[in-house]
């Protein structure tokens, strides 16, 4: 999936964009005030905005992690209801926490484990005991497919670097087959190298219909790599710029306050 130089960084690959998979509709919290916005299918939605902005509080409530005052959410056309991230995980929607460490891994389990934290159904026996032959098997496979370096499957996350630490996260949403992954500053602390594989993991997931709706501080990244932009500001989608018209000056313009619509 990553076999791509590190020259490549910042480079997305054109995907054709498909039918409208998430659709959120007037979503308001304490913090997020009447949002609505699409996410097509092989899209890479950047979300950009200075820090209190509510880009985090705006994918936590997509996500089920904080309850919603008022609006609606469909996947597909269908109307949900997302009351936990365990419904959100039933409905294909997995997100890469901003701080991996601490909601997105459990640090003194093993690799293996680990990927297996979102799949815990697919892999009991009969009997109801984890089927931990499966479970090796699909972890050796997205070792391999993100380029995951460990000693072994049995190496616990800790001792990873950051940027392993991430793909391990990322796979294991991929093992749990989402179509729609949130990645709140996916390449936040890790080196460039690092980097480079990420964004070229992110540009593969597209081209395999899966749709990624990114939060990054970077701006190099949210120009390089978004499709379309949504420009956040207290709270509220103050912008939204198509991947061509997309600067950094405009964006931190509406994400300041100095531009009105």
């Amino acid at each position: 999936m990553v076999n791509r130089p590190l020259g490549d960084m910042f480079k997305k690959e054109e995907v054709k964009k498909g039918e409208p998979v998430l659709e959120v509709r007037n979503l308001s919290s304490n913090v997020v005030k009447n949002v609505s916005f699409s996410l097509y299918k092989g899209e890479i939605l950047g979300i950009a905005g200075l820090v209190g902005s509510g880009r985090t509080e705006l994918v936590r409530l997509i996500f089920g992690a904080d309850p919603k005052k008022s609006g609606e959410i469909y996947i597909e056309g269908k109307k949900i209801e997302l009351k936990s991230p365990e419904d959100a995980v039933k409905v294909g929607i997995g997100l890469v926490p901003e701080d991996r460490q601490n909601q997105g891994l459990i640090l003194k389990m093993p690799v293996r484990e680990n990927i297996g934290t979102t799949i815990i159904r697919k892999i009991l026996s009969f009997l109801s005991f984890i089927d931990k032959v499966k479970l090796s098997q699909i972890a050796e496979d997205f070792v391999k497919k993100l380029n995951i370096r460990t000693p072994s499957i049995l190496e616990k996350v800790m001792y990873l670097s950051g940027g392993n630490q991430q793909k391990v996260v990322l796979a294991k949403w991929l093992a749990s087959d989402a179509k729609i992954l949130i990645l709140d500053e996916p390449t936040r602390g890790i080196d460039v190298g690092a980097k480079a594989e990420i964004h070229a993991i992110m540009s593969q997931l597209v081209k395999q219909g899966i749709s990624i709706i990114m939060i990054s501080s970077e701006m190099p990244e949210v120009l390089a790599m978004s499709d379309r932009i949504l420009v956040m500001s207290e709270g509220r989608i103050v912008a939204e710029l198509q991947r061509g018209e997309a600067t950094q000056e405009k964006i931190m313009a509406y994400a300041s306050g100095n531009i009105v619509n």
